[in-house]
């Protein structure tokens, strides 16, 4: 059993450390906000107080925070995890961020601390975590990825090491892409068979039963016929991601036409007052361009 840390408890991370703390592993944790780390607490992590003490008290430590900034935030300064870094150190972020920040993040944990760092994001919602069935891609050393990959697959089934570091950031955002462009397209669909004349309800059920069905599709598509009252991942997360694989394409010179054209329908329900919902609200946004009523 291994000796981690976890910094950022939200939604997803309290998740992964409940599933560690299950598998028989010591985990110390922080948060921002202490009180959603009570439950852990009462499950058996260790709370500390800082970032930084997290790093001095774990082997291995984790954090997944919701940008860039944040995980400047919670790596730099006194109380950073950088400051509890020591050579024989593992970092692994599993947030979703800028990938040139995440390279420029591990050589500095290299220079400055002799420890090594490992990004590898998460595939997968609140949803697919209690289920187990999350999966992992991870940049950085080939080495380090088989020192944590057990442990990741304790968390979910699959982990992938793709390249060098900020290369597993890259692919979770090519990814993430594609999840709010399937939900348009999901949407679009839904609406045409609606105003034909089929029931929103049957729609979904036909389309969620066909050769559309992506894992998904088959656990958001639903969401048109009511909405979770706590989002799985907001509109303003999505968009976040979304203009991440802009800027990455724009960069690379890959064109990204659908990408740009849902990151606008984000936009718009925002401006409508709705990004605090799931992203799936986008249904909603082209139910009241096509003149249908969703309720909400």
């Amino acid at each position: 059993m291994a000796n981690l840390g976890y910094v950022g408890l939200g939604a997803m991370g309290s998740g992964m450390v409940k599933r560690l703390l299950a598998a028989g592993h010591t985990v110390t944790g922080t948060n921002r906000t202490r009180s959603k780390a009570a439950p852990l607490v009462e499950l058996g992590m260790r709370w500390a107080d800082t970032p930084r003490q997290v790093a001095q008290a774990a082997d291995i430590v984790f954090s997944m925070v919701t940008n860039t900034g944040a995980v400047e935030a919670v790596t730099q300064g006194p109380d950073g995890i950088l400051a509890g870094l020591a050579p024989g150190k593992l970092y692994v972020d599993m947030s979703t961020m800028s990938p040139d920040y995440s390279k420029a993040l591990a050589d500095q944990v290299a220079a400055e601390t002799g420890a090594k760092m490992l990004d590898a994001p998460v595939s997968g919602s609140t949803i697919t975590l209690e289920q187990g069935k999350a999966s992992f891609m991870v940049g950085g050393d080939a080495g380090a990825f088989e020192t944590i990959k057990p442990v990741l697959l304790d968390i979910g089934p699959k982990a992938f090491h793709v390249g060098e570091n900020g290369k597993a950031v890259a692919m979770k955002i090519a990814v993430n892409l594609s999840l709010a462009v399937q939900m348009l397209a999901f949407s679009e669909g839904v609406l045409l068979a609606e105003k034909s004349g089929i029931s929103r309800q049957q729609a979904v059920e036909v389309m969620t039963n066909s050769v559309i069905a992506s894992p998904m599709v088959i656990y958001r598509g639903p969401f048109v016929l009511g909405h979770p009252e706590e989002a799985l991942f907001d509109c303003t997360m999505m968009q976040k991601d979304l203009n991440l694989a802009i800027e990455l394409g724009q960069k690379l010179n890959v064109p990204l036409p659908t990408t740009a054209a849902v990151n606008e329908y984000m936009s718009a329900a925002r401006g409508m007052g709705l990004g605090h919902y799931d992203f799936s609200i986008i249904f909603d946004v082209l139910a009241r361009m096509a003149g249908v009523d969703t309720g909400r």
